[in-house]
């Protein structure tokens, strides 16, 4: 087994863990917290960050680098396709997982006191919806796409991305464990991608 396996499987194993531990020590606690600010100016704010965590904002801007670079920047044009591959990719999975898994949001423990999952339970309401995050797996997978692309603004993408991906349990609308799995599905989505398709272009140097 070479390094790079053994490297995503610790990584499985360290989210699968800590999603364990989170579940059954911190996700309730968290959301109870939260539920008492979850009101006002405080509120508002925090529903603006999240916002930035939609997918759209994402899909479009990589389909507008792609077309736009295309034939004078090669790597601003992947870089544009790996942008939208990755958000529709890890996208698209966790809103898989979400209707397998079919775990309760935060609002079934705060209104009807229903914590867990119904796996298989194939649930098409979004109060059934919560593991893993959309918002996190688009905001990290958008943040490290954005990184190769630019990596002078790295900490400034990531630093975007932990606040979006924190939005969504300040907002109660996700467990900690949800957002973690989120997280580490759109930075697993990015680095397969890239490893496998975008390697090259990204190794070329290219001017406008």
């Amino acid at each position: 087994m070479n390094d790079r396996r053994q490297k995503q499987l610790l990584l499985l194993f360290a989210t699968m863990l800590f999603c364990t531990i989170s579940f059954f020590l911190f996700d309730q606690s968290l959301t109870l917290f939260f539920r008492q600010f979850n009101t006002g100016l405080w509120r508002d704010i925090w529903k603006a960050i999240t916002k930035a965590g939609q997918s759209e904002w994402y899909l479009v801007g990589g389909l507008l680098l792609f077309a736009g670079f295309r034939k004078r920047n090669r790597r601003l044009s992947a870089g544009g396709l790996l942008l939208f591959s990755a958000v529709a990719a890890s996208g698209l999975t966790a809103d898989i997982l979400k209707f397998i898994l079919g775990r309760a949001r935060p609002k079934l423990l705060l209104q009807q006191g229903i914590y867990g999952f119904d796996l298989f339970g194939w649930h098409l309401e979004h109060a059934w919806q919560s593991f893993p995050s959309g918002h996190a797996a688009t905001a990290l997978s958008a943040a490290l796409s954005l990184s190769l692309l630019f990596p002078r603004f790295r900490p400034a993408f990531l630093a975007g991305a932990m606040l979006i991906a924190a939005s969504r349990v300040v907002l109660c609308q996700h467990y900690l464990s949800d957002i973690v799995a989120g997280s580490a599905l759109g930075a697993a989505t990015v680095a397969l991608l890239y490893q496998r398709y975008f390697r090259n272009a990204f190794d070329e140097t290219a001017t406008i």
